[in-house]
């Protein structure tokens, strides 16, 4: 399990959305309040965002965030249209490194998962090693569920020849229930590009972890965000529903699709 959270709007310094506000995602490191099955985000952390050609970049630690001594300085430093962030608590028997530290990003999209597939090892692993095509197995760097579910989601785009990532989200979760049969599944997924986010709340034969939304914030005037716990104590923040999609565009109110 791990904290999420992703900006869009006016340029933002990275400050602003990860050391400054009161429940901060470096607050939610040590401190969450709202995780199910974890106490600490302490096993690494990154965050993302994009260069003036719409590329992804990352910067990522297997160092607990309020250890880096970089993170001041880049804070104040870095500054984006659109921020992606994760503070990683890392399942039982999966390595700390940085190929297991999100979050994952391609030449276009960047993609972060809160959640967990239940004895993924046992339960989905090697069916997902058989779906994939020998070019997308490849990709595959770390053991994490997390960028298994990456990997299926860019498989999906390719087969359906969609550049819709929220119908390929929906034929993700589709097949995730199939296979998954009576195992549980949590699943809530962020993806960027510039100036666009889809978040993705859901879980199979479980709960969902928490995941709410801000447009237009007094601290964030103009923009729109997405957290597992709130990143302010003010009231506008709402919960995302169960079994659902949102889309945030800059430009656009946010859409909300149901399972």
């Amino acid at each position: 399990m791990c904290r999420l959270a992703a900006y869009i709007g006016p340029a933002l310094r990275l400050e602003e959305l990860l050391l400054k506000p009161e429940h901060s995602l470096v607050k939610q490191s040590w401190a969450p309040r709202e995780m199910m099955e974890a106490r600490l985000n302490a096993d690494g952390y990154g965050f993302g965002w994009f260069d003036q050609l719409g590329k992804p970049l990352r910067y990522r630690q297997t160092m607990p965030i309020w250890t880096d001594p970089n993170l001041p300085e880049l804070g104040r430093g870095l500054e984006s249209k659109t921020w992606v962030a994760v503070v990683r608590s890392a399942t039982t028997n999966i390595p700390i490194n940085l190929a297991n530290t999100m979050p994952y990003a391609d030449e276009k999209y960047h993609f972060m998962h809160n959640g967990y597939i239940n004895q993924f090892s046992r339960t989905l692993r090697s069916c997902l090693r058989r779906e994939f095509k020998p070019e997308f197995e490849d990709l595959i760097e770390g053991n994490t569920d997390s960028e298994h579910l990456f990997i299926l989601f860019k498989q999906i785009m390719w087969e359906t020849g969609s550049n819709d990532p929220a119908s390929v989200l929906i034929e993700l979760v589709a097949r995730l229930k199939r296979w998954l049969k009576d195992e549980r599944g949590l699943l809530n997924i962020i993806i960027a590009i510039p100036g666009k986010v889809w978040a993705l709340r859901c879980a199979i034969n479980g709960n969902c972890p928490s995941l709410y939304y801000s447009v237009n914030p007094p601290l964030f005037p103009g923009g729109s965000l997405v957290a597992s716990e709130p990143l302010t104590d003010d009231d506008d923040w709402t919960e995302v529903a169960a079994q659902s999609l949102m889309i945030f565009d800059a430009c656009n109110e946010p859409e909300k699709i149901h399972l």
